[in-house]
């Protein structure tokens, strides 16, 4: 089987584009929706492009930390980030954000694998399996459950209120 570099879900959800942008842009949340996220660091109240932040991560008794920084920020459109290790890319992490009439939206989120023939992917690759339990050809596999998961808590929050 070929390794995935790109993995994307979608889901919709009965809540207006601007509601859904702000809680995936609140990154001190991202710990209600993530499978893996536990924590998220960022100085200031305001997230918009360039925003760096750190989120801590977990898988069993595996915990890592990443080094991120938003790359597009739009409200009710997109919000994406770059996640890097040593300055090496691992990652693009993103939401795209589509209002789909009657009050509702689809909320698409995507990950793009960026350990790819560049300086230093090799090394990236390793050290994600030894912090993350995961090899890198499995990632697509765990990022696609994980989003689903994701997408489902997210999609039970916003409608429940």
């Amino acid at each position: 089987m070929d390794r995935e570099w790109v993995v994307e879900e979608s889901v919709a959800i009965k809540a207006e584009p601007t509601a859904v942008y702000a809680a995936i842009a609140d990154l001190r949340r991202m710990r209600e929706w993530s499978e893996e996220t536990f924590a998220v660091w960022v100085r200031g109240r305001s997230v918009e492009t360039g925003t760096r932040f750190v989120g801590f991560n977990r898988i069993s008794w595996r915990v890592w930390f990443t080094n991120c920084q938003v790359n597009a920020a739009v409200p009710g459109e997109v919000f994406a980030f770059r996640v890097s290790s040593f300055g090496i890319p691992v990652a693009l992490w993103g939401y795209r954000i589509e209002g789909i009439g009657d009050g509702s939206t689809r909320l698409t989120e995507y990950w793009e694998d960026l350990r790819r023939d560049t300086r230093g992917a090799g090394f990236v690759s390793l050290l994600g399996k030894v912090f993350t339990g995961v090899p890198a050809e499995r990632r697509a596999e765990i990022n696609r459950a994980g989003m689903r998961a994701t997408l489902d808590r997210l999609r039970a929050a916003l409608e429940s209120r």
